[in-house]
Order: C-alpha cells, then sequence, then structure tokens
C-alpha cells in the first residue's frame, strides 16, 4: 500500500473510512482505477490522525463503526476550521431517511447505500471533491 508511486500533486486524495477491510479494500480497488489516492481508515480515531496528516479532498466515513461513530467522526472533522470544508461522504448499509437527515446535521455532503457499485462512487468523488 505504498503511496510513493501516487505522489503527483494533482492527485485527488480520497479517505475512506470503515471498519470492514472489505468495503475498504473494495473502494480503494474503485477510485485507484478511477486515478485517485486512496487512505484507508479502519475507524473514527484513526481517520482523524489521517485526517490531519494527510489533508484529503474527500472522505467517504461508514455510519456504524467501534469506538467512534460515523456521525461523531464527521462532526469532529466539521468543527475543525482546517477540514471544515473537506466534503464528507456518509456510507451505510440502511438506506434510511432518518440516517440521511442525521448525516446532514452533523454536516455530511451525500450519502451512498452500501454495498456501492464503482460507478456510484467514482460519481460521488467527481461531484463533491473539494476544487483544487
Amino acid at each position: 500500500m505504498s503511496n510513493a508511486a501516487t505522489a503527483d500533486s494533482t492527485a485527488v486524495k480520497v479517505l475512506v473510512i470503515d471498519d470492514s477491510n472489505t468495503i475498504r479494500r473494495s473502494a480503494e480497488i474503485f477510485l485507484k482505477q478511477g486515478g485517485y489516492e486512496v487512505l484507508l481508515a479502519e475507524d473514527g480515531f484513526d481517520a482523524l490522525s489521517k485526517v490531519n496528516d494527510h489533508d484529503p479532498d474527500l472522505i467517504f466515513c461508514d455510519i456504524l463503526m467501534p469506538r467512534l461513530d460515523g456521525y461523531q467522526t464527521c462532526a469532529i472533522i466539521k468543527r475543525n476550521l482546517k477540514f471544515a470544508g473537506v466534503p464528507i461522504i456518509m456510507l451505510s448499509s440502511k438506506d434510511g431517511l432518518f440516517d440521511k437527515a442525521r448525516g446532514r446535521m452533523v454536516g455530511s455532503e451525500d450519502y451512498l447505500t452500501k454495498p456501492f457499485t464503482k460507478d456510484q462512487l467514482l460519481q460521488a468523488v467527481q461531484q463533491h471533491r473539494r476544487a483544487a
């Protein structure tokens, strides 16, 4: 998982936060095929340090995670002025109105239901990524 190969400064950095290794890996494959630099985090705490260290252009954040859930993670990131402008797209296996509304309340831009397709993932990045 070397990021040296994608050290191109024009590459869009996408952080995927999910406690499921399967979801992280499939998102990583899809995003790399789309030409994006990919960062992975397995929970909210891991994600917070990666956001701070790498300043991603877009974040996909699972809702149901141990220790720090997706809503808490999103709210913490959005409260930091340095990262408040980073678009966050919530990921969930539930397609509920309540989840979507709660995601918006903590500052997420969009919502993607798992399992997602490569097209859905890449379209979400195109639509929401922070302008370089």
